[in-house]
Formats: C-alpha cells, structure tokens, sequence
C-alpha cells in the first residue's frame, strides 16, 4: 500500500485516532492486575530468545522473532489462573481470510493468510460509544488526488465475491470471535520484511477485512451500520518492534465517503528492549559493551498484555 496507513483509511472507509482506546489504557493503569509482577518474566523471555535459544553466536529473526512471540503468548496464558475466562481462547495458525466490499465505483478485495489468529468465545465489547461513533459522521476522509486511491493494488478478475472467514468461524465452532491477529515480519533480510508504516497498513486491512467477514456472518450482507460494532484488535512485530491496533468496524456501509466511519487505534513504533548483545564488545581487552539485553521496556511488554487481557478483564 504506496501511502501506507493512510491509503488504507481510505479503502476501508476509517477513522485514525493516535494511541490505545481507553478501554486499553484502563487495563494498563490498573493496579490490581499485577501486570508489573510478570516484567522480570518478560525480561527473561527476551533474553531466551535473542541469547539462549540457540547454539548459534547470534540467533537469526526467523527464530528469535516467532520464539519470543510463543514465549510472550506464554506469559500472558499464565493470567487465566485469575481470570478463568481467558482460557477459552484458540489460536489459529495459516488462518485464509477474504472479504469484498465496493468503495465509490471500485470493487475491492482483501484474502490472504492473515498471520495468526486468536479467536475466543465471546467478542471484544465495542471500544468507542454510541456519540463516539455519531461523531464520525462529521471525519473527512483524506483522498489522494489526483492519484487513484488503489494506485498500487493488484488488479484481478473476481468471478467471485467471496466472503470467507475461513476454517475459525465455521458454524458451531465455539471460539467463533476474532480477538486478535499477530503478524510476525520475521525475515531475516531486512528488504524481505514489511517497513512499520507498511506493516501498519496491511495490519489495518486484514483487521477490517476480518470484521467485515465476521459482520456478514452474523448480520448478512446489506449494507448498514451496525447496532453491536465488531473489534478486532492486532499485533505486530518483527522481533524487537512492535506495533499495536484497535480496529471497531461501526458500518459495512462502504460505497461512499458520507455517513458513519470506521474507527482505528494505532499505537506505533514500541521498542520491547533496545539492543541484544550476544556476545561481548571488547576493545583494547576492556568489554565496552557486556553480553545481555539492554533497554529493556516494560511497557511494551504489559501494552502486548493489556490486549490480551483487553474484553476478559
């Protein structure tokens, strides 16, 4: 996507707001949670992946990244001792997803793998309130003229306009709710990996490609706006950086740029640690570095566990 998370605004007819909702933000803050008790934990789980994963001098991306994910993953189950509910979650790995929808005069479609997927058994409340929503009626989309706002999309033939949520919401499935999708751009050549802003974009899209799949399979294909908004949160990182969304689809009414918006929280660019230095820096026999993490950031950490938790607590 050329303009990144702006262009696919446009295409998915959304709102930005900077930063986590304050449904986020209210589990973060919150004392009681004891999310500062598992920091120590989370620094260990780095220092697994980046140092002692494996016999190399330096693990590369495509281990470290999906090892520190896992491990992360981990961390986070050990809370369904206090909240029982979390346990009722699936994580479903190579999840295809396709959802079509028109914008203007142009058919658009999003398909693909879409990372991995958490589904759970009850949906994410709606972030935004009703006035939040109503309020979105007066956001004017940012176009891109004279460029066409599909400028570099692949053009193909739809012979058919396919709504899939592919093997997660099958009828009587019980974890029938998308939670949250993780994107690991874990390359290890840095030209084959998603740039954040690109990264960003396709996080945007496969969210509301996702909830507008899952919107039509509970409220059929008309155009509306919705009584009950669909949240899809998502994660991404490639490792050390990563990048947290919120998306509520509000309308599946997309063809013009008037009436209700979707809505999308992006909080960008959150370092987990600074530097991993598998082995020591030494110069003129004094080590100027020391083997270890350094930079480690909580916050990262307990905003990858706030999401989590995000609908359970």
């Amino acid at each position: 996507v050329f303009a990144g998370v702006r262009q696919a605004q446009w295409l998915t007819k959304t709102k930005l707001v900077e930063g986590l909702p304050p449904a986020v933000q209210g589990v973060l803050d919150n004392p009681a949670l004891g999310l500062q008790e598992l920091e120590e934990r989370a620094k260990h789980v780095v220092s697994h992946a980046r140092l002692w994963d494996t016999a190399e001098v330096a693990p590369r991306r495509e281990r470290y990244c999906p090892v520190l994910f896992e491990n992360l993953i981990h961390i986070c189950r050990l809370m369904s001792g206090k909240f029982p509910s979390l346990s009722k979650r699936m994580l479903a790995r190579n999840c295809r997803i396709a959802a079509t929808w028109e914008r203007e005069s142009i058919l658009l479609q999003v398909r693909g793998l879409s990372g991995i997927l958490m589904n759970s058994m009850s949906p994410i409340p709606p972030v935004a309130s009703k006035e939040e929503i109503v309020a979105t009626k007066e956001h004017v989309l940012e176009t891109f003229y004279p460029i066409a706002p599909t400028i570099d999309l692949q053009e193909v033939n739809v012979y058919k306009e396919l709504n899939d949520t592919g093997q997660c919401f099958r009828d009587g499935y019980p974890y029938s709710h998308p939670h949250t999708l993780f994107f690991l751009e874990s390359a290890n050549v840095r030209t084959d990996r998603f740039r954040p802003e690109q990264l960003r974009a396709k996080m945007l899209m496969f969210a509301f490609g996702t909830a507008l799949a899952k919107a039509r399979a509970l409220h059929g294909n008309d155009p509306k706006v919705l009584e009950q908004p669909v949240v899809v949160q998502s994660i991404g990182t490639d490792g050390q950086l990563f990048q947290f969304m919120v998306f509520q689809l509000n309308t599946t009414d997309l063809v013009s740029n008037d009436g209700i918006k979707n809505l999308v929280w992006i909080d960008s660019d959150q370092n987990l640690y600074e530097r991993a230095q598998c082995v020591p820096e030494v110069k003129k026999r004094v080590v100027t570095k020391p083997a270890g993490i350094s930079g480690f950031q909580p916050d990262t950490f307990k905003k990858f566990l706030a999401l989590y938790l995000h609908g359970t607590v």
